[in-house]
């Protein structure tokens, strides 16, 4: 990714070159975690230009610090090995989860939240809803909350509900009461 894809003023990246077409080009808003660590970060490569890498390759520069040796970061070129780099992040971090999981994680919760198939579809890239379906996986906890909410509702907004579609129905056989609600 290079820091040309990022839109820091609407908070935004573009995709670049994806797997399938529908998923190359699209526009992700960033969320507010994601910006601030985006923002944090392009604060430590105060030289970069919009062609730049945002994971630019690094000879034992130790990015990680916060005073990381400049002139060993060449921003023209790639991080060598995502690989090795999510490893070491893992490691720091005390965690054993592969990167592709993430991307199961994030469409699921969206799932959760009642994202819309077309959100949820616009943001992961897929063209078909199959491919959501292979994404998220919603938790036990996540349709229990949704099947509460429904029962929270009082008995009574739901009475109204009914009487109200029940009052606006047409006799059966009437089709001159029809005719007359279809113009």
């Amino acid at each position: 990714m290079r820091w040309s894809q990022i839109d820091f003023e609407k908070r935004t990246v573009t995709v670049g070159r994806a797997k399938t077409q529908a998923g190359t080009g699209r526009v992700i808003p960033l969320n507010q975690p994601a910006f601030d660590d985006l923002v944090k970060w392009a604060d430590r490569l105060v030289e970069s230009n919009a062609e730049d890498y945002v994971f630019p390759a690094r000879e034992a520069a130790g990015i990680e610090r916060e005073h990381p040796d400049r002139e060993r970061i060449d921003s023209s070129r790639p991080i060598k090995s995502w690989g090795s780099a999510w490893r070491a992040a893992l490691k720091r971090a005390k965690l054993q989860v592969r990167f592709h999981e993430l991307r199961h994680t994030c469409i699921t919760k969206l799932a959760e939240s009642q994202a819309s198939e077309r959100t949820l579809m616009a943001i992961a890239g897929h063209v078909s809803r199959t491919m959501i379906e292979h994404y998220s996986h919603i938790r036990m906890e996540a349709k229990r909350a949704a099947l509460d909410a429904i029962a929270a509702q009082s008995s009574q907004t739901i009475l109204r509900a009914c009487v109200n579609q029940n009052v606006n129905q047409l006799p059966a056989g009437d089709s001159k009461a029809s005719a007359k609600s279809l113009n």
